[in-house]
């Protein structure tokens, strides 16, 4: 009894094995692709992969960096915006920075204020009590001159009615007096000249640095608010609200890289295609006059876009990976051909997008 369920297992195995086998050599029908490959257009056109970017003079976008760095205050655009050259895009917290700035203004007041002091001098009422204090001491030494004259002409006439010390100490007080009125009037003289010349030059360099240190720091406040440097559309933020931002831009923690705070386009009815081409193929590159190339974007190679040649950036480097920010080398070099080409009607074309392109000769 047991044999034969044994047997009947063995059979019912070997009738699934082969119809495994007979289902699995059935021919399938193919899946249809998600999209429809591009197709070489040229006999002998060479392929590449593209990326677009904004038509300018250096053939790419425009990154902004801060020159300073700081937390992100505040935001003042939004991506896809079209601003003029100077407007401003986001603001670095200047809290510190504007305090900084407050304190050079007023030391520089104060420099200020003690120079026109010394530039106006001499004060009147200053010179008053130079002048009065010369009466004073002219007084003094008419009183002490009329004693000294009293006791002299005593003495002369009778040596005994004088002491002889009483005689000297009114000679005495006499030259004091003199010399006292001598002082005032120089005194005098030194208020009425004003302040000295070097005095007043010290304090105008002085002032001078404290003016210059505060436009360097005012200038300095400026930076940290960061504007557009062309006209043209915002194309990507990078920074945030309460991020961090350094002269390096923004810290990416998916490619582990810096970048861009803000990446920017100019207006234009032109865009521009980089082309990198193996280096294997440079070669096969046709001569600048008879260049010809196509580009079909992704998921839409049924829209071709003919592309004119711009120039060749004449240096060959490391393959760079184009899904992301990271520069990965590897074994191939590449040779960037830079076209361009006006934006097809209805066609939605963006900076960064990748294309595929075929290069060929006239």
């Amino acid at each position: 009894m047991k044999s034969r369920y044994i047997f009947g297992l063995a059979v019912l195995g070997a009738v699934l094995a082969v119809g495994s086998a007979v289902f699995a050599s059935l021919p399938r029908k193919a899946m249809p692709p998600a999209f429809t490959p591009a197709s070489n257009p040229y006999d002998h056109g060479i392929f590449a992969n593209g990326i677009v970017e904004s038509y300018l003079g250096s053939g790419e976008n425009i990154n902004i960096y801060p020159e300073v760095s700081g937390r992100v205050a505040r935001i003042f655009v939004h991506e896809g915006d079209t601003v003029k050259a100077g407007t401003p895009l986001f603001q670095v917290d200047d809290t510190v920075q504007r305090a900084t700035v407050a304190q050079q203004q007023q030391q520089a007041k104060a420099a200020l204020a003690t120079l026109q002091a010394l530039q106006s001098m001499p004060r009147k009422e200053n010179l008053d009590v130079a002048q009065a204090q010369v009466v004073l001491a002219e007084a003094n030494r008419k009183t002490a001159d009329d004693a000294y004259g009293k006791q002299k002409r005593s003495f002369d006439a009778d040596p005994h009615s004088v002491s002889r010390d009483a005689l000297d100490n009114a000679y005495n007080a006499l030259k004091t007096a003199e010399a006292n009125l001598k002082v005032a009037a120089r005194q005098y003289e030194l208020t009425r000249a004003g302040a000295w010349v070097y005095d007043i030059n010290s304090q105008q360099m002085q002032y001078n640095a404290l003016y210059e240190a505060a436009k360097a720091s005012s200038a300095l406040l400026d930076k940290y608010t960061v504007t557009a440097t062309v006209d043209g559309p915002v194309l990507a933020i990078h920074a945030a609200v309460g991020g961090y931002v350094s002269t390096q831009g923004v810290y990416d923690s998916y490619t582990q890289g810096f970048g861009p705070a803000v990446v920017m386009g100019t207006p234009q009815e032109y865009l521009a295609v980089r082309c990198y081409i193996d280096e294997i193929l440079v070669d096969r590159l046709p001569e600048a006059a008879h260049m010809r190339a196509q580009m079909s974007t992704r998921g839409a190679s049924r829209v071709t876009v003919p592309l004119e040649f711009v120039r060749t950036q004449p240096y060959v480097s490391p393959k760079i990976q184009l899904a992301d920010q990271r520069q990965e080398r590897v074994d191939l070099r590449v040779l960037p051909v830079i076209f361009r080409f006006r934006t097809p009607p209805g066609a939605h074309l963006y900076p960064g997008e990748l294309v595929d392109v075929y290069v060929g000769a006239k």
